[in-house]
Order: C-alpha cells, then sequence, then structure tokens
C-alpha cells in the first residue's frame, strides 16, 4: 500500500460534489491548507444551481482550483479533463435524500453506484493511492443496538439512497483488495450548517418559521437524530485524508449523541426567537426512528472530537442564512 504523496510538494485533491454543501466546506478547508483542488459537480437539479454557484464563489478565483463539469458516470469527460497526478480523492457527489430515492430508486441506484464505480475506475487508472467515501448513518436503517458500531455486521437499510451507500462501501471494499488504494468510508450522520440544502429539516424549518408558516412535524416528534455540524464533520473528512492504518476502514463521523425533533424545534425556537407554529404529518416510510454514532474508532483512528454544540451549530446556521437572505425580515 503506497503513502499519499505530500512531503515537499503541493498535494492534489479530486474533490467530487465539490459545489455542494459539504463539498464545498472541504475545497475551503484544502485551498487554505495550499492543496491543489480539481473539483467536480454537475450541478444535478436536485436544488437551484444558483446556490452551487454561491457555494463555489470564493474557489473559481484561485490558481489552486480547477473545476469539471461533469457528470460523475461520465470516465471519458473526467479522463479527458484531468491529467495532473492526484495524491486523494473525496467523493462527496450523489443523488440525496432519502424521500427522493423512494420517488425514483432507479436514479439513485445508477447515480449512486454507477458513479461511485467510475470514480473508482478513475482512480484506479490515475494510481490514486487514497480513496475517501462519504457514506452515510443511514446504513445501519433500523438496527436497534445503539449507539451503531461500524464492527456491527447487522445492517437494515430501509430506503433506496441507503442501499445505495451500502453498495458504495462494497465497491470501495473491492477495489482496495485488488488494487494498491486504500479506501475509507466515512459514515456521516445528520450534517448541518451553513450552506445546508434547503431540503433539509434545519434549513426548512428556520426559514418557516421566520415567515410565520406552520412547519411538517412527521410523527410525534420522537424521532431522534445525531445532529453534526459541517465544521466537525469537514475535520473528519481531513484526518482521513491522512488515514494510514488499514487499506479499507469504515468510520462514524458524528457528534456522539441524540436528540428528538421536539428538541431540535426547541432549539430553533430559542436561537430564533420564534414560536413554531406545528403541522403534525404521519410518519414517512424510509426515515429511520433514531440515528447515533458510537465515535469512539473515529477518535482513536483519525484523532476526531467534534466540538460544536447543537445550539452553537444552530446558532452559527441561522446567522448564515440571514446573511444569506433566506430569513423573512
Amino acid at each position: 500500500m503506497t503513502s499519499p504523496p505530500g512531503s515537499g510538494s503541493k498535494r492534489t485533491a479530486l474533490v467530487t460534489g465539490a459545489a455542494g454543501f459539504i463539498g464545498s466546506h472541504v475545497v475551503d478547508l484544502l485551498l487554505g491548507e495550499g492543496w491543489r483542488v480539481v473539483g467536480i459537480d454537475n450541478f444535478d437539479p436536485y436544488y437551484p444551481e444558483e446556490i452551487k454557484r454561491r457555494n463555489m464563489r470564493g474557489h473559481v478565483a484561485s490558481a489552486d482550483y480547477s473545476f469539471v463539469e461533469s457528470d460523475i458516470r461520465d470516465l471519458v469527460t473526467m479522463k479527458r479533463e484531468i491529467s495532473e497526478p492526484v495524491s486523494a480523492v473525496v467523493h462527496l457527489a450523489a443523488r440525496p435524500g432519502v424521500r427522493a430515492s423512494l420517488l425514483d430508486p432507479t436514479a439513485t441506484q445508477r447515480i449512486n453506484v454507477e458513479g461511485t464505480a467510475s470514480l473508482l475506475d478513475l482512480a484506479r487508472d490515475l494510481e490514486v493511492p487514497q480513496f475517501v467515501f462519504g457514506s452515510s448513518s443511514s446504513v445501519y436503517g433500523v438496527n436497534p443496538s445503539v449507539p451503531w458500531r461500524e464492527d456491527d455486521d447487522v445492517l437494515l437499510p430501509i430506503s433506496p439512497y441507503a442501499a445505495s451507500k451500502v453498495s458504495g462501501e462494497m465497491l470501495g471494499h473491492v477495489y482496495s483488495h485488488l488494487f494498491p488504494m486504500r479506501f475509507v468510508a466515512l459514515r456521516f450522520f445528520t450534517v448541518y450548517g451553513p450552506r445546508q440544502r434547503p431540503d433539509l429539516a434545519i434549513h426548512k424549518f428556520a426559514a418557516k418559521m421566520s415567515r410565520g408558516e406552520r412547519i411538517p412535524l412527521y410523527g410525534d416528534g420522537g424521532t431522534r437524530r445525531d445532529y453534526t455540524f459541517i465544521a466537525d464533520i469537514v475535520a473528519g473528512i481531513r484526518a482521513a485524508l491522512d488515514y494510514q492504518a488499514a487499506p479499507y476502514s469504515i468510520i462514524n463521523l458524528g457528534r456522539g449523541d441524540t436528540v428528538s425533533l421536539a428538541n431540535l424545534v426547541s432549539a430553533l425556537e430559542d436561537v430564533l426567537g420564534i414560536e413554531a407554529l406545528i403541522e403534525r404529518q404521519p410518519e414517512q416510510p424510509g426515515d429511520v426512528p433514531q440515528t447515533w454514532a458510537d465515535i469512539s474508532k473515529a477518535q482513536a483512528e483519525l484523532g476526531y472530537e467534534p466540538r460544536t454544540s447543537l445550539r452553537d451549530g444552530i446558532a452559527a446556521f441561522v446567522e448564515w442564512l440571514r446573511d444569506e437572505g433566506g430569513l423573512a425580515p
């Protein structure tokens, strides 16, 4: 197994989904550290392109940044456009959304599974030694044994999106076995913060509350999530770029605690100074009752220590949303 090049030369990272929520923050960090970054995004219309363009507006002026507009399944285009040696791939591009995957499971599989296979082929051909894959806590599904550990063999995904992430992890195992490539799958737990997608709960709730609109609460408000602030997730991704312990590894990135939906709404009320108007909705197919990460492996092997409390993270998100004009005056 080769080590990522780095000493004495500028390292280059290939970041897919570079204009998205998590990807744009990763690019920020790497450029700030002096990396060369090649970003890939196809501006999938899942949410407005203008949002993604804003996310990357600070990147395009950098001499150390180049951008390839491409579908991750288009191996021909990516090979043509990427000629420089690449130290590491950070693969974050995906068709997101548990509920969206229920409406179009075929598209989810094609983009997430075929796309990951295409990126792995590209990494093999470019002889990239380090491949970091953005997986999801959704792979654990309805496994009742919490907090979830990476060495628990019971995966019970209940959505096409979750199944596509399991497939991505397994593809990574194959490639790390057959080729000189280290594959690190990071299972993200409910990431939130500045630039969060507008369809996700914290963003959607804050915007609706500011306009005096009712927010949809699915079920009785008792579902629980391990909400993890974007800066903590990005720190974990950065640490994974230097991970050397094994040729293949799966690592949880969460905060390590779990918060009910009702308590999340209370935190938003506190930060916004607005009482939420609730619209009760039935539980949604594909939604898991709880997520909760055991982060002991990330702490031991990545030096990962989430630092942002839920209230501080929501305050930072609300400040960003207000600056972006996303809150009603």
